[in-house]
């Protein structure tokens, strides 16, 4: 941690600078691991404001590319966050690759994460190295039985939990990550999210308990009903409720009260929020071509034939290598993948493997694989169509994901009951 950074300038922990300090939040968390009874990440409107909406997701590159342009404008900006839209360790390459990169390009900034915790315990000697002085964990419950109302599944790694499991697996993750947070020196904000009926009987032994933990801060917030969601019809807690809720646990931990419920993408001081405003630049951002190391001599492509880009990167099971020659391209040699499965480790062999590429062309690709491999310097660029036409791109400098067909959404369309199985 940099030992100059002046802590009290995050807004949400110290109501004090909330009115001359700014936070962004940077949107490249896109999946989740907890089916929550109250969210709905599928809307996208500028004028909704709640966890878990954003206008686009960036991936790392595109995020501190965004940042940059946003600070220029926005000098008051001294906080960085990632809050979304999913959970920040459901999107774990992603979120450190972006806060390494933000600590790289703005060491100024103090480096926040808000998540649920879930995925968050193997990750917790990562924040400390990166700088991340504060972080926010969700805890709505520390009884599974008023938690499995709140959570319908927790996955983790590939092993699906369920009602009163899910959330006894899920607190235990919040009392190791709290925990070892404190452990090491960072600053943890708690949000219990209030829903009438269901937890709001149960706040105080929340603030009881986190407080055990070692919890800085309480925020105790309403429940915004959502369309979609099966707690879509409970009512939105009224001030009075929240007010004597508020006081109840503050016998027990300091309580924050002049939160906002951000976005996933919100920008601005907490009382001039200027997420619209700031609307069409990560627009921009989501479509901006990620940068390419020109030192390189090669490029990778996923091919069955030889003759077109049509092979996904993770059913590729070698690679072929291309080098500018006069004014066409010549065919190096062809590299194998390495085997299916390993996880991350795969990405990180193969990124080692084309380490002299500046890119790999592939129908298709993941965001872990992505992140690893746009870390490595090795951009994947999504595109169809004839090999030439995407070397000739990548080589000139032409964005190739030009030459990308529009594809359907979720293959399993309606069909898809959000169990958290993953897309197939």
């Amino acid at each position: 941690m940099n030992p100059a950074l002046d802590l009290n300038r995050h807004p949400c922990f110290h109501a004090e600078s909330h009115g001359h300090c700014g936070r962004i939040h940077l949107p490249v968390a896109p999946r989740c691991n907890l089916k929550c009874a109250y969210c709905n990440r599928r809307y996208n409107c500028v004028n909704e404001s709640r966890p878990g909406v954003t206008s686009a997701v960036l991936s790392p590159h595109q995020a501190v590319g965004y940042l940059e342009r946003v600070v220029a404008a926005e000098p008051r900006i001294s906080v960085v966050g990632i809050a979304g839209p999913g959970d920040p360790f459901a999107n774990p390459d992603e979120t450190l690759t972006t806060l390494r990169l933000v600590r790289e390009r703005c060491p100024e900034m103090l480096l926040c994460v808000a998540t649920n915790a879930l995925g968050l315990p193997p990750l917790l000697d990562e924040l400390p190295a990166l700088g991340v002085t504060h972080v926010t964990v969700t805890v709505n419950a520390v009884d599974p039985a008023v938690g499995a109302s709140l959570y319908a599944w927790a996955r983790d790694g590939k092993v699906i939990y369920r009602g009163p499991e899910a959330a006894a697996v899920l607190l235990e993750r919040q009392r190791l990550a709290v925990t070892g947070l404190k452990a090491r020196g960072i600053l943890v904000k708690v949000n219990c999210i209030v829903v009438p009926g269901v937890n709001d009987h149960h706040v105080a032994e929340v603030a009881r308990t986190v407080a055990g933990w070692g919890a800085d801060v309480l925020n105790v917030m309403g429940l915004v009903p959502t369309a979609g969601t099966p707690l879509a019809d409970v009512p939105e807690p009224g001030p009075e409720l929240l007010r004597e809720l508020r006081a109840e646990a503050e016998r027990f931990l300091p309580q924050m009260r002049h939160c906002r419920r951000c976005r996933a993408d919100a920008v601005g001081l907490l009382g001039e929020d200027r997420s619209g405003e700031f609307a069409p630049l990560l627009q921009e951002a989501a479509e901006a071509p990620p940068p390419l190391r020109t030192d390189r001599p090669h490029v990778a492509v996923a091919t069955r034939e030889g003759m077109l880009v049509n092979q996904h990167l993770g059913e590729a099971r070698s690679f072929q290598v291309w080098a500018r020659k006069g004014a066409g391209f010549l065919l190096v040699e062809e590299r194998p993948a390495p085997p299916p499965g390993g996880g991350p480790d795969r990405w990180r062999r193969l990124a080692e493997g084309l380490g002299d590429c500046r890119a790999v062309l592939v129908s298709g690709v993941g965001e872990g694989p992505r992140a690893i491999l746009t870390e490595a310097g090795v951009v994947p660029i999504e595109m169809d169509g004839f090999i030439e036409l995407g070397l000739s791109a990548v080589f000139s400098g032409v964005d190739p994901t030009r030459f990308r067909r529009r594809r359907a959404g979720c293959s399993r369309g309606p069909g898809c009951g959000g169990d958290g199985s993953g897309c197939g």
